[in-house]
């Protein structure tokens, strides 16, 4: 395969690897968005919890207030719900860390991978460079030569 070839094969390769490189940043970027809002809504749930007492009732400044039993246990539901939620939340946020390591042990190897095809295409484009120029400098030694054998040739006695 000629060193044109190989280079245009090579180059392509880089693209293809610079093309996996940004969609999986992509995917690594929205994973992040992702998990910050599973924090945050962690966070606000965890507040609405906080902000009942142990029966889920509000946390009341007098204790000599009282509350309905109904009342009470329609606040514990709630606090209960909430809670749930607090746990599915946490679930889902555990899964999305693993994805979210998983992704970027992908990226760090698609990077990889593309840095080692970017230097390698480098390193054949200055060969081939280097080839030229070494061609190019033997056809002007050759050219020199000539003229040289001809004046030579012009400046002897016949």
């Amino acid at each position: 395969m000629s060193t044109q070839r190989t280079c245009q094969t090579l180059a392509v390769l880089v693209d293809l690897h610079e093309r996996e490189v940004d969609r999986l940043n992509a995917d690594v970027a929205n994973k992040r968005i992702t998990r910050e809002r599973y924090v945050r809504n962690l966070t606000r749930l965890e507040q609405l919890s906080g902000g009942s007492g142990p029966s889920g009732a509000p946390v009341q400044s007098s204790p000599n207030a009282s509350v309905s039993p109904v009342l009470s246990v329609n606040w514990a539901g709630y606090k209960q719900t909430v809670m749930r939620m607090a746990d599915c939340h946490r679930l889902d946020l555990a899964l999305l860390e693993t994805e979210l390591a998983r992704a970027q042990g992908a990226l760090v190897g698609a990077a990889r991978r593309y840095t080692s095809f970017d230097m390698l295409l480098a390193r054949k484009r200055q060969g081939a460079a280097k080839a030229e120029s070494r061609r190019e400098q033997k056809r002007q030694d050759e050219l020199a030569f000539q003229m040289w054998c001809r004046q030579r040739a012009s400046r002897e006695p016949k």
